[in-house]
């Protein structure tokens, strides 16, 4: 199965509720990002409010150049790493023939 990102908007300061097409959700906390180098961004109006999911890549997004990794987000909420998600979804493979 391929893991997209459905759902997402923000929940306070540097938080943002994640939904995934497996039913995957919650909030994900992104605050040790913020001031920090093209992250600024967020520090200015209401500038973090303004996520989105880009539909050319399926990313977590404020801007064209401006994104976060949909898959970090989701292995965070999973409560996995990434080698425990490569597993899953290889041995998913393998079942569906």
């Amino acid at each position: 199965m391929d893991i997209k990102i459905i759902k997402v908007e923000p929940i306070g300061k540097y938080k943002i509720y994640a939904l995934f097409n497996d039913g995957t959700e919650g909030v994900y906390d992104i605050g040790h990002l913020s001031g920090k180098g093209i992250f600024k961004f967020w520090e200015k109006g209401d500038n973090f409010s303004k996520v989105f999911i880009n539909p050319e890549n399926n990313a977590i997004a404020w801007s064209e150049s401006l994104e976060v990794d949909t898959l970090n987000c989701y292995l965070k909420l999973k409560g996995i790493d990434f080698n425990t998600f490569k597993s899953i979804t290889e041995t998913e493979k393998y079942a569906l023939g």
